[in-house]
């Protein structure tokens, strides 16, 4: 029997006194979208890092195709799309370059390009619509064309693991349109994708399945389900469905 694509036993998180993760136990399926839903502070970002193997658990563990996080990386099985402050946006590195490093790992030490890293670049770019601005400063981008371009980078990396840390923030609406669409191609092809969200009117329309985190796992199912009022009221303390979408950003 195959390994879950992720799994998460008993996983608990500290920043020195603040406790972040609370015994975490989560199992995710292959071929599947899985939204992370929480209030700020709620654990979504730490989840996410730990998942990646970059953030160490004061107790529990974390499997990825039922190895550590960090033999997955190395294989550039498992990709993460950062949140923007995450990010440097003045270093001097193109759209390009950023999609380019989704196969360093496959380059060998010399970090040199073949003709099948081009090739791959070239259709990441063009599925995420980012082909005309490949030469572009990453920082010059809008803030959907920059978290298209990190989507880009794990598809150049072929990652079959796929972490988003609000990938719809601030971003218009022909960059969610184009993000939600690729990820459910790329579900069906049978990656597993782990999108953290505010937006919880929209979840319903991406996600197979849903958690709901508050340090620990409250709920974790069915959308319509996890978003009943009296599972939301857990974790926020009030019913978030009735306040009003939040508006986009304009993009370029």
């Amino acid at each position: 029997m195959n390994a879950p694509a992720v799994e998460i036993q008993d996983v608990t998180v500290h920043y020195g006194d603040v406790l972040a993760l609370d015994r975490v136990e989560l199992t995710l399926k292959a071929g599947r979208i899985c939204g992370l839903i929480g209030m700020n502070g709620s654990g979504k970002s730490t989840l996410l890092k730990t998942m990646m193997g970059l953030v160490k658990p004061d107790r529990g563990t974390v499997l990825i195709n039922g190895g550590p996080p960090a033999a997955a990386r190395r294989a550039g099985l498992l990709g993460y799309v950062p949140q923007a402050e995450d990010v440097d946006w003045s270093f001097p590195l193109s759209v390009r370059d950023i999609v380019m490093a989704g196969r360093y790992g496959q380059m060998g030490f010399t970090r040199r390009p073949r003709r099948a890293d081009r090739a791959a670049v070239a259709t990441a770019l063009e599925r995420v619509e980012l082909t005309e601005l490949a030469d572009r400063q990453i920082g010059q981008l809008s803030g959907g064309q920059k978290k298209r371009a990190f989507v880009a980078r794990g598809i150049a990396q072929g990652a079959t693991i796929l972490l988003l840390d609000e990938p719809f923030a601030g971003v218009d609406k022909r960059s969610e349109a184009t993000i939600t669409t690729l990820l459910g191609e790329l579900a069906a092809a049978g990656a597993t994708i782990l999108v953290s969200t505010h937006d919880l009117h929209s979840l319903p329309n991406l996600a197979d399945e849903a958690v709901l985190l508050m340090r620990s796992v409250l709920e974790h199912g069915d959308p319509e389900v996890v978003l009943r009022p009296e599972n939301l009221a857990r974790a926020f303390g009030l019913d978030v469905l009735n306040r009003p979408a939040p508006d986009r950003a304009c993009d370029k």
